[in-house]
């Protein structure tokens, strides 16, 4: 195996999250290693549409990115997005990738036999970006979070070896939670950068538009809103946990672990009320050790549970036709 790869993606997750990159290391070292390839992958086409590297704004010219400086912001936009679909599709049909990203996402793709119509369907998300996508119902946010995050929660399960719907539905939901949980923690930096994921709906229940999310005078009616946002991913949450007992043990764990880490930075974000967004919300070292340490539980009494089925009412990924 390329250990430059495998070196690539561990300092790629390592920067762009901590959080995962703390619950990775308790897979398998098989599974852990098309892990980061995937988080390479995803990380890095994030970044591109973003002009970021890592999660941060860069600095570098984008001639030097392969891309003309003489056009308008979005039709650059719709070139590195047409950069990353095609690179994709190349990645699918086994040619050489030259990008260490592309790389590492093709060794996941043949190794797992990862269907094509999954990262395509995560492209869509940063397809619903450029177009600048404004959400009026709460079900067009959560099909956002489907794209950027659901998807990604059924291509980490389709490396562990998970092929039953109904575990695949769990990791979505897991995915969708993850999702509403960043949301809420990111109000304010998504709206100062341009892009609101909050349902019109609930802005005009508040009296708000997307352009005062990020007025300081609004943080009482953005603390409402994100405990919106925090409670609509419980069931979620409890959905995938359902789930743990249909991955291996130690996927189990690793999962069990992300899930209570993440959830963690919800109820942050909810306590905090009108001050969640003077500091950004996270968990200490102390804090993950005692998550792993839950999580840790939550695996091996998922070994001996049978959950209930599916909550009717939650939000239902589409099915590849």
């Amino acid at each position: 195996m390329n250990d430059a790869l495998m070196s690539h993606a561990t300092e790629t997750i390592t920067v762009g999250s901590k959080s995962f990159a703390t619950a990775s290391k308790l897979f398998d070292p098989a599974t852990r290693r098309s892990a980061l390839m995937l988080y390479a992958w995803c990380r890095y086409c994030d970044d591109v549409i973003d002009e970021q590297e890592l999660g941060f704004r860069t600095d570098v010219p984008q001639q030097e990115l392969g891309f003309r400086t003489d056009v308008p912001q979005q039709e650059s936009a719709l070139a590195r997005l047409a950069m990353l679909r095609l690179e994709t599709q190349r990645a699918f049909d086994g040619e050489t990738m030259g990008e260490p990203a592309f790389a590492a996402f093709q060794e996941v793709v043949k190794q797992h036999g990862m269907p094509a119509h999954l990262a395509f369907e995560h492209l869509e998300g940063f397809a619903m970006d450029v177009r600048e996508t404004r959400y009026q119902t709460f079900d067009d946010t959560l099909r956002y979070c489907y794209h950027v995050a659901g998807v990604v929660g059924l291509m980490m399960a389709w490396i562990m070896g998970v092929r039953d719907n109904s575990v695949l539905d769990r990791a979505c939901d897991l995915g969708l939670a993850f999702q509403l949980t960043n949301i809420a923690r990111d109000i304010v930096e998504d709206a100062e950068n341009g892009r609101c994921y909050l349902p019109a709906q609930w802005l005009a229940e508040e009296g708000m538009s997307a352009s005062e999310i990020a007025a300081p005078a609004k943080r009482q009616h953005i603390a409402r809103l994100a405990r919106r946002l925090v409670m609509a991913a419980e069931p979620y949450y409890a959905s995938a946990k359902a789930g743990l007992r249909g991955l291996p043990l130690r996927s189990a764990w690793a999962i069990a672990a992300a899930h209570g880490v993440y959830r963690q930075i919800g109820i942050k974000v909810m306590a905090a009320g009108p001050a969640a967004w003077d500091r950004r919300q996270g968990t200490s070292k102390a804090e993950k050790i005692g998550l792993l340490a839950k999580g840790a539980g939550m695996a091996l009494t998922s070994r001996l549970s049978r959950p209930a089925p599916r909550p009717a009412h939650l939000w239902q990924r589409p099915r590849a036709r």
